[in-house]
């Protein structure tokens, strides 16, 4: 059988200076691409995520997205919910509504909004919170190296909306970063919790480089143990977060990511209240544009 293309792009999300942001690998007209195909192109770039355009079942939708990691697919990502985006109208494509885009995925339907050239935000996804039990406490201590770690302000909580975070507040940015955390005991933090990983997150003073510093480690089953650079699925628990404690940052914060992989990411949350939504947003912009042959 002969080969064939398809269309590709690689953009970076989350920044708008290049090399800066969390690459998102993006595959068009994916229809024809069973699952192990695209497990296979997603091993294959061994990026965070690899997304798959399809055309949509639902008709309210623009198109359909199937999300990858390296080794699973996920329901829901939120880097990879603006680079597909942002490749898609790149692409030359043009939305049913001016400025709107309407996301099918394994959430359901994601609505992402233009705010400006190259600056998009999505709407939040559900989420459903569980705190941490007391007993677990000092096992994430030991995992995480630190005893800055808040328990009671806002106590550690899994966040599921889609993508599962385990959150966890620290006195610092500077302590935040720093945080050199032990790789088998985190893994059995996350069994335990049935969570992806752990969001760290602490606040900047004011006039800091942002409201808050995140860092979010990500735990693959037993296969690995890395940090990613900038994460909309866990920056969105963590606005559900704040807002189901009362603890919002005011209708809008800023969040700063990646630094300690030398990174720039940036994030903006907005409380829409009038909607009764969040968003969650940030700039993209294409990288490598091309073609992928296909076997």
């Amino acid at each position: 059988m002969p080969s064939r293309q398809v269309r590709f792009k690689q953009v970076d999300v989350f920044s708008a200076a290049p090399f800066k942001g969390n690459p998102l690998a993006v595959v068009f007209d994916a229809d024809g691409l069973d699952t192990d195909q695209m497990r296979a192109i997603a091993r294959w770039t061994n990026l965070s995520e690899t997304t798959f355009i399809c055309k949509p079942t639902d008709p309210s939708a623009d198109y359909l997205v199937r999300i990858f990691t390296p080794v699973h697919e996920l329901p829901f990502a939120g880097h990879p919910t603006l680079g597909t985006a942002h490749a898609l109208v790149d692409s030359g494509y043009r939305p049913k509504t001016a400025g709107r885009l309407v996301q099918q995925c394994g959430v359901g339907l994601v609505e992402i909004e233009e705010r400006a050239a190259g600056v998009r935000a999505f709407s939040a996804p559900p989420a459903r919170l569980t705190p941490l039990a007391e007993a677990d406490w000092a096992a994430l201590r030991e995992a995480l190296g630190t005893e800055t770690i808040d328990f009671h302000h806002i106590a550690p909580t899994s966040v599921d909306n889609g993508v599962h975070w385990l959150m966890v507040g620290i006195d610092s940015p500077e302590t935040c970063v720093a945080l050199a955390p032990d790789a088998g005991a985190l893994a059995r933090i996350a069994e335990r919790t049935g969570t992806s990983g752990v969001a760290l997150y602490a606040s900047h003073g004011d006039g800091g480089p942002a409201t808050l510093e995140v860092r979010c480690i990500v735990v693959e089953g037993n296969l690995s143990i890395y940090e990613d650079p900038v994460t909309g699925s866990a920056n969105a628990g963590l606005a559900s977060l704040f807002a189901a404690h009362g603890r919002r940052h005011g209708e809008r914060y800023t969040v700063r990511q990646g630094t300690a992989l030398g990174r720039d990411g940036r994030v903006f949350v907005e409380y829409d209240d009038t909607r009764g939504k969040i968003w969650i947003g940030g700039a993209a912009a294409t990288i490598v544009d091309g073609t992928i042959q296909l076997p």
